[in-house]
């Protein structure tokens, strides 16, 4: 064969190929570094449930910033009507947004057969009108119901958060 066969001088590699370091070759490699240990890697933990976030914070286990971090990220269950959007409550003192942490909950309070849709708990913040509350769970053990105020709390300390 002419070329890469054979090398042109005693120990010149043909244009192109570098020799490998003397100490390493390819059974010396890692080309995936995380798969060297042959002990399995501990999985974190994984956040609570909005149920189980909700129970502890309402019995007073869970601070406010833990419950907001896995209400941003939940899943949200909401009871829908006719024409898109949330429906509201308005005989409360102040108008008042049902949301649910499960399917099962809003069949609790809407009925077997209620329609829904779903969100994640920061969409909820940046979708819900100015001037509404929100009542979770609210056929619930552990409901939680916060006012207009406490809610646009909730949006500042987002906000905060996100934006420094």
């Amino acid at each position: 064969m002419y070329g890469y066969d054979q090398p042109g001088y005693a120990g010149q590699q043909p244009y192109g190929v570098q020799q490998p370091p003397a100490a390493a070759g390819y059974g010396d490699q890692q080309l995936y570094p995380e798969q060297q240990s042959s002990a399995p890697a501990a999985a974190a933990p994984a956040p609570p449930s909005l149920v189980d976030a909700l129970r502890a914070y309402t019995s007073g286990a869970m601070s406010s910033e833990e419950f907001h971090d896995i209400f941003l990220s939940a899943k949200i269950y909401c009871p829908r009507g006719e024409n898109p959007g949330f429906l509201a409550l308005h005989n409360t003192q102040q108008p008042v947004i049902p949301l649910f942490t499960s399917l099962k909950e809003l069949r609790r309070y809407a009925g077997k057969e209620s329609r829904h849709f779903t969100v994640t708990g920061g969409e909820v913040l940046d979708l819900l009108p100015a001037g509404y509350g929100f009542a979770l769970d609210m056929e619930g053990e552990h409901r939680l119901v916060l006012d207009a105020k406490s809610v646009e709390e909730m949006v500042d300390y987002t906000m905060r958060r996100l934006y420094g």
